[in-house]
Order: C-alpha cells, then structure tokens, then sequence
C-alpha cells in the first residue's frame, strides 16, 4: 500500500521550492549583468568629431572595450543641438548595448530652449555615471584688437555686433558659456553654430569667426602655438595648465561660473543591474593610467560617481540653466 508524504515533508519541499526561486529571483540580476554585453556597443557622440566630446568618448571607450572584451566604437551623429542622436537612442532596445554621451546642452538646456522635444530627457533615458568635468576657457583670434578680457569686453561694447563667435552647435557648451558671458558683460557678439568644434575652430583659426568657448582638449594646442589668444577661464579657480589667464570671476564677474560637463545615458527600461554594471565598469576605465594622463593634460577632471550622484548634478545643473535661457533669451538659430 502507497504511503503519502506527510503534511511536514510537503512543507518542507515547499519551504525548499520557495528558498530556490528566491534564490534564482536574486541571482537573476547578476546572471543578466554577467552576460552583458554579448556584442559590441555603440557608444553614441551627438557632435562631429574633433572637440572636447569626442576625446572623452573616445578615451572611456578605449578602456571599456579592454575591460568588457567586446568593442565600444564610437558614434559621431552630429545635428539638431543633440536632438538627432538623442532621440534614435531614445527609441534604442534598452539592453545596455546603445550608449549615449550627454552634457550640459541636451540635459539641462535644450529642455528650456527647444519646444516640443521627441523625447523628455528625464523620463525616456536613465543617468549611468558623470564621466568628466572640463573647464571652459574663453579665447579670440590674435588679430581681435585686444591683449586680455578686459580690452575685449571693452572693444566688443563699442563695436557691437561687429564680431562673431563660433561653437559647436546650439546649445553646445561652448554656445552656452558665450551667452552666460554676454549676459553678464553687456556685450552683444553675433552666434555662428557649427555642426561640432572641429569645423567652428577651422574657421576660428583662419579669422572668418574671432572668438570662441571650448575646452582645454580642443584648444590646448592652438593656444601654447600662439594661433588663439586665451583671454579667460569659466571655473573658480584658475587651471593649472594656464596658470597666466584670470578667471572670470576675477575680473569682476562674480559667481560666474561654467564648465562642460559629460556623462552616460541608456535608455529607459535598461536593466538596473546592466546600468550599474556599466557605472562600475566606467569608474574603473576613468582610473585608469592612459585616461587619468589625458584628462591630466587636458585639466578634465574625471567622475564615475553612481547613477544616483549624477541625477543629482543634472537636476542641478537643470535649475541654473533654466534661469539662464530664459534670461538671455537663448533660442535656437
């Protein structure tokens, strides 16, 4: 005759079952953080190559691909102040294999300079990790009439509209930190946007345009040659490699402050486990010897702080900007 398990054996099996899907449940995120990625990742630019954005893409992504053993190229897809690439990343499987490198521009001034966005940036991606902090210097074309910022703030007051500026595009960071400067100086300098730093510094060096913002990566070179004339730094403190030029702040302009900032975005639905991962990876690759010796050279100074850490500066940095756009009337050309 057929004996039936007794009430305790079943509930012992039962306990069992219940602790092994608990435990399966538990292992599941690490088991899917463990096989990402399963194939190359594209690690999406929204500027032309040739600026501050690409260098710090291009250094991460070199690390990252020796230390997840699957390739992160690098995307430029230029256009549209940044909306072009964020928006086909917003609409990109979100498994951890399409990337996008965000700033100060298409986090914290296209929402407030661009209506009806395709997308909201804090609804359609999720923040992984600030990568890098670079200075913005502020820099004229030898021929300008002016030796330092105060002869320049001086010549462009009486000359206005005369002179052009460059950048990257609309709501690049160098367009933002030329506006900042022109709303606190008074001084009215036309914008020229270009489709990256690449092409506005080619017309910067050869004097169609005379002046510009951008970051120590793009204009180190340019400066130490002596084909531009740096006039001014947009941190607090002056920065190491030009210890000559005067903060902004300096000369009169207090609390004036702006830097281009740089980080990773996924889009949103991307596994928890597959951002986080991806934080810690970056963290690892941004102390690293080859990307701490270029952001050294160029005074970057690195991140990799966690997703939360970087909500933060954003939502930050979203109020300051905020003010701004609607103070200087930025509007896109």
């Amino acid at each position: 005759m057929a004996q039936h398990p007794s009430h305790s054996a079943i509930g012992r099996r039962s306990a069992l079952a219940a602790l092994a899907g608990l435990a399966a449940s538990i292992g599941a995120p690490a088991a899917r953080a463990q096989a990402w990625p399963t194939k190359p990742i594209r690690f999406v630019v929204p500027f032309a190559p040739g600026g501050t954005s690409e260098i710090v893409a291009r250094s991460v992504a070199a690390e990252l691909t020796k230390q997840l053993g699957q390739s992160v190229f690098v995307e430029n897809k230029p256009g549209g102040a940044g909306v072009t690439a964020m928006q086909e990343v917003a609409r990109a499987a979100p498994d951890g294999h399409t990337i996008i490198l965000t700033h100060v521009g298409t986090l914290a001034v296209n929402p407030y300079m661009l209506k009806n966005q395709p997308y909201d940036v804090n609804k359609d991606f999720v923040p992984v990790t600030l990568l890098a902090r670079v200075p913005n210097l502020f820099v004229i074309h030898p021929d300008v009439p002016a030796r330092d910022f105060k002869e320049f703030v001086a010549y462009v007051r009486k000359n206005p509209g005369r002179l052009n500026y460059g950048s990257a595009g609309n709501a690049s960071a160098g367009h933002l930190a030329m506006e900042y400067l022109k709303l606190v100086t008074g001084m009215f300098i036309t914008h020229i946007p270009y489709r990256g730093t690449g092409p506005q510094l080619t017309d910067l060096l050869a004097g169609r345009t005379q002046a510009s913002s951008a970051g120590m990566p793009a204009l180190g070179a340019h400066i130490r040659s002596g084909k531009l004339r740096a006039i001014a730094v947009g941190t607090a403190q002056r920065i190491a490699a030009l210890p000559d030029v005067p903060t902004v702040q300096e000369m009169g302009y207090k609390d004036f402050e702006t830097s281009q900032w740089y980080g990773i975005h996924v889009p949103a639905g991307t596994p928890p486990d597959i951002v986080r991962h991806l934080q810690e990876e970056s963290y690892k690759a941004l102390r690293s010897s080859a990307v701490t010796e270029r952001f050294a050279t160029d005074n970057a100074v690195g991140g990799g702080g966690p997703a939360a850490e970087y909500a933060a500066y954003i939502a930050r940095e979203q109020a300051i900007w905020k003010n701004i756009v609607e103070r200087a009337s930025i509007k896109p050309d």
